[in-house]
């Protein structure tokens, strides 16, 4: 068996193949289950990813996340959702995965090995960035190659891994340990470990956006509304948070050329625009300081 947990054979993954399909179902969502609970160990290590993460985006550095096969792509999957859910500008955000953009329709392995392609790679990272690298191992080369770069310019370390002993965390600011248990299908590790760190990422990235202030109240106040449906639900974001009516968010959200903080802060008695884009300089973009200003 092997010692690293992310190749290990399952307990219960003997006769795998011959069991019936709900059988085989059970397991599997019991596997994933399993990989859910082992995020819960690490939530004081991703606080502090987040507040690494956040340092960064208010000083004017990027988040760069870096991985490989199915560790990258649930990279890329949070890394592109930032700008829309919580108004993040895309320049702010980067994604390096080895292969680049032509493994999103061909996942081969190869590039992960790829250590020249890391270095070319790497050469965009900058000291005053945050470097978020996830591997499953801990050691994939491609990964660990521009970790090393990163961190010789002076940028802060995220190391994401599902193994204990993952050589990753000996180069990180921060190590968040994902401790899933054996996969059931040995070595997949789109699986279980791709569960923990979908969920790591989603609470990483979620914590970073609320100490930005782009949480208020559990409602996304910098969503970019670019499309109908999240038209209408920043406008109801407006309406709650100000406590009025629909049509009067709409009108707000008019003289606010559709941002929700401008809106709910003229709701709240902001002149014009300006003075309540004003209000939010001065409170660094937190729309419960900037409503302070407001209140009678």
């Amino acid at each position: 068996m092997s010692k690293n947990a992310t190749e290990a054979r399952h307990d219960n993954a003997i006769g795998l193949d011959q069991l019936e399909p709900a059988a085989v179902l059970r397991l599997l969502a019991e596997g994933q289950q399993a990989a859910a609970q082992a995020v819960t160990d690490a939530i004081p290590a991703i606080a502090a990813a987040a507040a690494l993460a956040a340092d960064a985006l208010r000083n004017g550095g990027r988040l760069i996340y870096v991985g490989a096969g199915s560790s990258g792509l649930m990279a890329m999957a949070d890394a592109l959702e930032l700008p829309g859910t919580y108004g993040i500008a895309r320049d702010r955000i980067l994604v390096l995965m080895a292969g680049g953009i032509s493994s999103l329709t061909n996942l081969a392995g190869g590039p992960e090995d790829d250590t020249v392609l890391a270095e070319k790679d790497a050469a965009v990272i900058s000291a005053g960035d945050c470097v978020i690298c996830v591997t499953a191992s801990g050691s994939t080369p491609y990964s660990l190659t521009i970790v090393n770069i990163a961190g010789s310019r002076g940028a802060k370390i995220i190391g994401i891994a599902n193994n204990a002993d993952a050589p990753l965390f000996d180069m990180a600011d921060v190590a968040v340990l994902l401790a899933t248990p054996a996969e059931v299908v040995a070595g997949s590790t789109r699986m279980g470990a791709g569960t923990a760190q979908k969920i790591a990422f989603n609470m990483l990235s979620t914590l970073t956006a609320i100490k930005l202030g782009h949480v208020h109240d559990g409602h996304m106040v910098d969503v970019r509304a670019d499309n109908e449906k999240l038209r209408i639900r920043a406008t109801r974001i407006v309406s709650e948070i100000a406590g009025i009516d629909m049509d009067a968010a709409v009108e707000r959200m008019q003289s606010a050329d559709g941002s929700v903080k401008i809106a709910v802060l003229l709701a709240a008695g902001a002149h014009n625009a300006e003075v309540a884009q004003a209000a939010l300089a001065r409170s660094g973009q937190v729309l419960r300081q900037a409503l302070a200003e407001f209140e009678k």
